[in-house]
């Protein structure tokens, strides 16, 4: 099989830019191998779309759910994924990069087929003039990428993390409702709002986040999926399942240790019918390793700890305790 010049040029273009974001893509998600991968997960009632304000703890805004089982206007948690409702139309309508970029491809290819039978060629004559911008095109979405990928493990490495002051920190006046000044108080490291939130928190409801996120960790490092179900809602103990199994088929255990609340403070707390729902900033330390399941070889991370700056959604039933619905990096 011969190829002409340009598509020798694209090809090695293409195989340049793919040694460079491979690497990168699977560094990044060793990286943060904790629970919840370093994604944003799980769903917040009728605001899952809506990002929680920013905090002391937080400054920055939330990033937007990954994996959802919640549908825009569709209230309430856990609530059953409409499999289908994502994946009707054609083939490149498909949401998500790889659905745009085939629906881009395609469209292109039929452009170029159509100049050049208007130019008086045949359907693919146009092809072979549009075979470098195809190529040019490939590169500049190959390199946006590795820059995102890049700059999103900058951000969750580097976000500030700001002492709280002796006294209330006035929170910006526009962060919407629920959101609170913050001071320092007794509570390990929790700072309690000065202001009455829609959903009143109470100290033994920090103390219940603060022992969540601990007890979360530990089963995940245990993979101990049944006390999972006691945690957290169905919909995150599915994530937390998959990403389990994808472990071991990559013969990798996550093991994490050391879980330390740093800081931490109320985004929003609110009342959906007979549901109580609390977003809270948390940052913490944790020693954050990955070994390999059968020799015990360190894989990924350290004995050192590191820090995570994270917006864990609980979620509370009348007459139940709280458990994690959503886990959201800053």
């Amino acid at each position: 099989m011969s190829f002409s010049q340009g598509t020798r040029g694209i090809i090695r273009a293409l195989a340049v830019v793919l040694s460079v974001a491979l690497p990168l893509a699977i560094a990044i998600s060793e990286a943060d191998a904790r629970v919840g991968g370093g994604s944003s997960s799980g769903s917040r009632g009728s605001r899952t779309f809506s990002a929680p304000p920013s905090t002391t703890t937080a400054p920055g805004a939330a990033q937007p759910m990954n994996r959802t089982f919640t549908q825009p206007g569709t209230p309430g948690v856990g609530a059953p994924a409409a499999a289908g409702a994502a994946s009707k139309g054609g083939f490149f309508n498909r949401p998500g990069m790889m659905g745009g970029m085939l629906g881009g491809l395609a469209m292109g290819f039929l452009g170029a087929g159509l100049f050049g039978m208007l130019t008086g060629g045949s359907l693919f004559s146009g092809l072979g003039g549009l075979s470098s911008i195809i190529g040019l095109l490939l590169q500049i979405g190959l390199i946006i990428i590795v820059v995102r990928l890049a700059m999103s493990w900058w951000q969750r490495r580097h976000t500030p993390a700001s002492a709280y002051a002796a006294g209330p920190a006035p929170a910006p006046a526009a962060e919407g409702p629920g959101a609170q000044t913050s001071f320092r108080s007794g509570l390990s490291g929790f700072g309690l709002g000065s202001n009455q939130p829609a959903l009143e928190i109470q100290p033994a409801d920090y103390e219940a986040f603060e022992r969540l996120l601990g007890e979360v960790q530990a089963a995940w490092s245990n993979e101990d999926v049944a006390k999972l179900h006691t945690l957290a809602t169905p919909e995150m103990v599915s994530y937390f399942s998959k990403d389990l199994e994808e472990n071991k088929a990559r013969n990798d255990l996550n093991k994490v240790t050391d879980v330390k609340l740093l800081q931490g403070d109320l985004a929003e707390a609110w009342r959906e019918g007979e549901t109580d729902y609390a977003s809270v900033a948390l940052r913490y330390s944790l020693v954050d390793k990955t070994l390999e399941r059968t020799s015990g070889r360190l894989v990924a991370g350290s004995e050192q700890p590191t820090e995570a700056t994270e917006v864990w959604t609980f979620v509370r039933r009348r007459g139940c305790d709280w458990e994690l619905s959503a886990i959201q990096q800053t």
